[in-house]
């Protein structure tokens, strides 16, 4: 549910104000610690837009980055003024440009919705360094697509494979899981270890700047962690279209198509070899001539029939074993890697598996251990098709 949000110290106030365009995760509005600003919030919280702008409108002709925000929040959602995306974006650029984090966030991601990528993407980027799960994703396509920047796709596999987990309050994005399903096909098994092994280390840095930011702003010295660009005015156009309101709180990007670059040629496998096939051997029988006897002889006993040996008990066959495994997601939050594991391990591809948590960094890695080489991939290619992320690993 998108809604107010306080600086530290103030208590945090929801409100039910609706969802934007899917390619839009729009920050919540922010309360600055004048007393006419958060009564300007108050006032929201009735459904009194028109004094909320009132009190905000003074402090943004004054260049107060948050009644900025809060101002172009209004505009975009069309309360208390008419809907104005033109004006909502002027108002986001002018707050990110004196590094209101939240407001660069939705900037950019109105630039690159439009096709502006080069100018978005020095916002992207600090909205991913700040772990939002849009920027993270988004950014992900760029690498892989060297869409703006250098093909990354080690880094790209890491950038996806944070949007598409959980964190905080927000949930993941299921659009960035289906990237994810996307860059299996393409990107090498090495590399795509390596980029998980990323993804541990860049959630260690994504939460060191949340806690600097959360530290300075408590602290009243806020950092700046948006760009420090000049505030571009944009050209007049047409308000955007916008989708109908839903009650969300970081509602995903919009799936964006992957281009489809030359696909990776995997290492060729060795061609299976047959095994040798034997012609039956078939007993043999001689025809036996009938001899005419002479004389009748005494009937003899009947020759004692052999006993037939006991069949040998096979032995039941072993449980497939090896050194590979599926690696199944990387966990922030233990529930969440139960609730997968209680979702696959009935599943024939899983049971009969151990199951491993293995930390990497700030979260953990969730494992069904004892595969061979052919039956890993066998059993990651039939979960995919079910829509159940895996990765083959050998460990």
């Amino acid at each position: 549910m998108q809604g107010f949000k306080a600086k530290a110290g103030r208590k945090s106030l929801k409100l039910s104000l609706g969802a934007v365009a899917v390619v839009g995760a729009f920050s919540a509005f922010t309360i600055p610690a004048q007393a006419d600003v958060k009564t300007g919030v108050d006032a929201w919280s009735r459904g009194d837009y028109a004094t909320a702008l009132r009190e905000w409108q003074p402090y943004a002709d004054k260049g107060d980055a948050d009644a900025l925000f809060n101002l172009g929040q209004a505009y975009k959602l069309g309360r208390g003024v008419p809907q104005d995306m033109v004006k909502a974006e002027m108002l986001y650029a002018k707050a990110a440009a004196k590094g209101h984090a939240q407001a660069g966030d939705n900037y950019g991601l109105l630039l690159y919705q439009r096709g502006e990528k080069t100018a978005a993407l020095p916002y992207l980027r600090a909205g991913a360094d700040r772990g939002n799960s849009s920027a993270l994703y988004l950014m992900g396509l760029s690498y892989f697509n060297a869409d703006g920047v250098s093909k990354d796709w080690v880094r790209a596999y890491a950038l996806e494979s944070l949007a598409a987990q959980p964190h905080a309050d927000v949930p993941a994005l299921g659009v960035a899981q289906q990237a994810l399903t996307q860059m299996d096909q393409y990107i090498p098994m090495e590399d795509r270890q390596r980029g998980i092994a990323l993804a541990s280390e860049l959630a260690t840095q994504i939460e060191a700047n949340r806690n600097r930011l959360a530290t300075a702003t408590a602290l009243g010295t806020p950092v700046a962690m948006a760009p420090a660009v000049k505030a571009p005015t944009p050209a007049a156009r047409p308000a955007a279209r916008m989708a109908p309101p839903e009650a969300v709180n970081q509602p995903a990007p919009e799936a964006v198509q992957l281009a489809t670059p030359t696909k990776a040629e995997p290492a060729p496998k060795p061609a299976p070899v047959k095994a040798e096939t034997k012609a039956p051997v078939l007993a043999k029988v001689e025809a036996k001539v009938p001899v005419k006897a002479e004389a009748p002889e005494a009937p003899r006993a009947p020759a004692e029939k052999p006993v037939a040996p006991k069949p040998v008990a096979k032995p039941a066959p072993a449980l497939a074993a090896g050194s590979w495994k599926l690696q199944l997601g990387a966990f922030g939050v233990a529930a969440n890697a139960d609730a997968l594991w209680g979702k696959v391990k009935a599943l024939p591809q899983v049971a009969g598996h151990a199951r491993q948590n293995v930390p990497s960094g700030k979260v953990n890695r969730l494992l069904a251990a004892g595969y061979s080489e052919d039956a890993a991939h066998s059993a990651c290619s039939q979960l995919s098709a079910k829509g159940i992320s895996c990765l083959a690993v050998k460990e």
